[in-house]
């Protein structure tokens, strides 16, 4: 519980109605919304009005807590854009590289790559993860170490023979 908190950001905070789990609704303060997932979801920093006990009665205080879009309705107009708002940084989308196999130091070996290994053989054909690790079950094959099939995979192979 706080009553004014010197931790909160910069802004201002904008008045929003908090929907309790008996649909209740309070108002409240929202202070900070963040962007939490890939910009579907966000969750909300507010304050709930309270009172506390202190040793000369009660006082009025502010409890805060974050809560989803699910548990706020606005309030008819009032203007959310004062509210300090948080986004995540573009991220450009995952590469699920792939895998590659290619000839070993000796005459029967084979390495596993990743895709992308600066060892990999050009032009390798793309493996799926289970096609990699079915290549490091035969005989006299090997993860590459330089890039991360060894860290990868070996683990997981060893999920698999348990």
């Amino acid at each position: 519980m706080s009553g004014g908190r010197a931790d909160r950001p910069a802004g201002r905070p904008a008045e929003i109605m908090l929907v309790l789990p008996d649909a209740q609704t309070v108002r409240a303060r929202l202070y900070e919304r963040q962007e939490a997932g890939d910009g579907a979801q966000w969750r909300y920093l507010i304050g709930v009005p309270s009172w506390v006990t202190t040793r000369e009665g009660v006082e009025a205080a502010e409890y805060s807590v974050w809560v989803t879009a699910a548990q706020l309705r606005p309030v008819s107009g009032v203007d959310l854009s004062s509210v300090v708002t948080y986004r995540l940084p573009a991220q450009t989308p995952a590469v699920d590289s792939g895998w590659a196999v290619g000839p070993g130091e000796r005459r029967g070996q084979s390495v596993v790559h990743d895709i992308v290994c600066r060892n990999a053989p050009p032009l390798a054909s793309e493996l799926t993860t289970l096609e990699a690790l079915d290549a490091l079950e035969r005989p006299g094959a090997r993860a590459c170490d330089v890039c991360d099939a060894a860290a990868i995979l070996l683990p997981a192979l060893e999920l698999g023979s348990r």
